[in-house]
């Protein structure tokens, strides 16, 4: 499986996803420069996490303009897959590819430390390796994360099991003190209703290896693949 990690300016995950790919996972991998209109063939590719444009205007805004943001949209709606990592899912919001948007945290502090999430959707490309309900530890880091969407659009979500990850306690409560950016229903992950474009505030990317602490971000990359290869579980 191809990937290919767009590279924004302010982009500062970018290198992190291409070693997950790259060196822990073994499949090729390549960068996709923000100003190049040519996707070099990859079959996922990966929006990471970082300040894209320095978020000015708002996070994700300017870089939704960028040139090759086009053919990932035009990529996207034919069924290709992306996944987006912080900012690449608040860019994901603003390409209109995910519903809702992301907004400040209440506490209008940048957060980062672990966070628990409980895995709400385990049939899907980017899931399969994981049970359902199954609580995993994956580093949160952002400012903005607060995710948020009308109360029709979070309904057909929850009916068309869109919702992947909510924040939760370390035993899979659903709770308010669970939730660590105030983000509506806990979502901390969801994804399109053609099950191709995953996007998630936590980064997995950032737990893939056993020397960082845990591998649970690992199940990730390790189910989109294994879906990739046929396995589809």
């Amino acid at each position: 499986m191809r990937f290919g990690v767009v590279v924004f300016p302010g982009s500062n995950c970018d290198a992190d996803c291409y070693h997950v790919v790259d060196q822990v996972m073994g499949h090729p991998v390549t960068y996709l420069w923000h100003g190049d209109k040519d996707l070099k063939n990859v079959d996922c590719i990966i929006l990471p996490g970082g300040f894209s444009y320095g978020d000015y205007l708002r996070t994700g805004a300017i870089a939704r303009f960028s040139p090759i943001m086009d053919k990932v949209v035009e990529f996207g709606e034919k069924g290709g897959f992306i996944l987006g990592i912080c900012n690449g899912f608040q860019i994901l919001t603003e390409t209109g590819l995910l519903p809702g948007a992301l907004i400040r945290n209440p506490s209008l502090r940048f957060i980062c430390k672990d966070s628990y999430l409980r895995v709400e959707q385990n049939e899907t490309p980017f899931t399969g390796k994981y049970q359902s309900k199954q609580v995993i530890k994956v580093p949160i880091a952002h400012g903005e994360g607060s995710y948020v969407a009308d109360k029709e659009t979070l309904e057909k979500m929850e009916k068309a099991g869109q919702i992947v990850f909510r924040y939760s306690t370390s035993q899979g409560e659903i709770t308010q003190e669970a939730n660590p950016n105030g983000s509506a229903r806990n979502i901390a992950g969801i994804i399109n209703e053609k099950g191709n474009i995953l996007g998630m505030m936590p980064h997995p990317e950032r737990c893939a290896e056993a020397i960082l602490g845990g591998e649970d971000g690992k199940l990730l990359f390790e189910s989109l693949i294994n879906w990739w290869q046929g396995g589809k579980a």
